[in-house]
């Protein structure tokens, strides 16, 4: 049966939970119960053949939509509080698959300690979209960006890279408490890697002005299991990828010695992948070999969207 936006209005007024409200459920606009301290917001959105592909079950693409938001929350080292929802559906949706798709989430938010408070919908021809509003609260210090990166620095992940779209492109986990941790440790720079480790350590390092040289690049085995598949390299699944959505970090290195030393019990996947210096642009091992040479990186390698 094809959706009717009032059924599901007055599904969602059943469903969530109004407590993070001082006004309820219903309104155009969401009065939190609570003031927020230094908020920090941010928004991505999942379009059906682009980020999931058409037939992907409905809980598991809202519960992305969802994640991706967080990741951005944990690159700011922010605490989730609340997240919106806006919704873009073709007249042959069906319902149940769209209650499924915000009964992702929602609990995706719930699982991180924030409430799915409103949001918005619209029917419309073409493909499904959702875009997810989400709004946190600074919990590190100061803020991070990945403008902050200073030569000298050492640069971390909290995992390895490559081969999501064998599933880890669902089942993304945002990285807020190591977010956290790393900017109470001292990081200049933070970011969260989605479009691929290659491209996004180009962004760090024009943000910040510096080069970034990588000794060693995490490669996950999903990576090596697509390189069987397809005969590209493990390496190069690591870099162009994308949709990790790993933390990177560029910490001093008088800090790497305790990060090392707490990583099993508050990262247990770090790993150092290089240095921070003067110049321009990022330098990558041209295999896995650790005598390889490095060769600079051509940052239009990764997701663009439009390129």
């Amino acid at each position: 049966m094809p959706w009717n936006e009032l059924s599901l209005h007055r599904w969602l007024a059943r469903s969530l939970c109004a407590r993070a409200l001082s006004a309820g459920l219903g309104n155009d606009a969401a009065v939190l119960a609570r003031a927020l301290h230094r908020p920090v917001l941010c928004v991505d959105q999942v379009i059906e053949g682009v980020h999931y592909d058409k037939g992907t079950p409905a809980r598991l693409a809202g519960r992305k939509a969802c994640a991706r938001a967080l990741s951005d929350l944990a690159a700011s080292a922010a605490a989730p509080r609340v997240v919106l929802a806006a919704l873009r559906a073709p007249p042959s949706a069906r319902e149940r698959d769209l209650r499924a798709l915000l009964r992702g989430v929602d609990g995706c938010a719930r699982a991180h300690g924030a409430t799915l408070v409103g949001g918005d919908s619209a029917c419309a021809p073409g493909p499904l979209a959702l875009a997810v509003t989400a709004v946190g609260e600074l919990a590190a210090p100061r803020p991070l960006s990945r403008a902050g990166a200073r030569a000298g620095d050492v640069v971390v992940a909290t995992g390895p890279f490559g081969g999501s779209r064998l599933g880890r492109h669902l089942r993304i986990v945002p990285r807020l408490a190591e977010g956290l941790w790393l900017a109470r440790r001292g990081a200049h720079a933070l970011m969260d890697v989605s479009d691929g480790l290659g491209i996004d350590l180009a962004r760090l390092a024009r943000a910040s002005r510096v080069r970034i040289d990588l000794e060693c690049v995490p490669v996950h085995p999903d990576a090596r299991k697509a390189a069987r598949r397809d005969g590209r390299s493990a390496l190069e699944h690591a870099l162009c990828d994308g949709e990790d959505h790993e933390l990177l970090a560029t910490v001093p290195p008088a800090s790497l010695a305790r990060l090392t030393r707490e990583a099993p019990r508050c990262c247990p996947g770090l790993s150092v992948l290089g240095r921070v210096r003067r110049g321009a642009g990022v330098w990558v091992p041209a295999s896995e070999d650790a005598s390889a040479e490095r060769i600079r990186w051509d940052p239009s390698r990764g997701w663009v969207h439009g390129g």
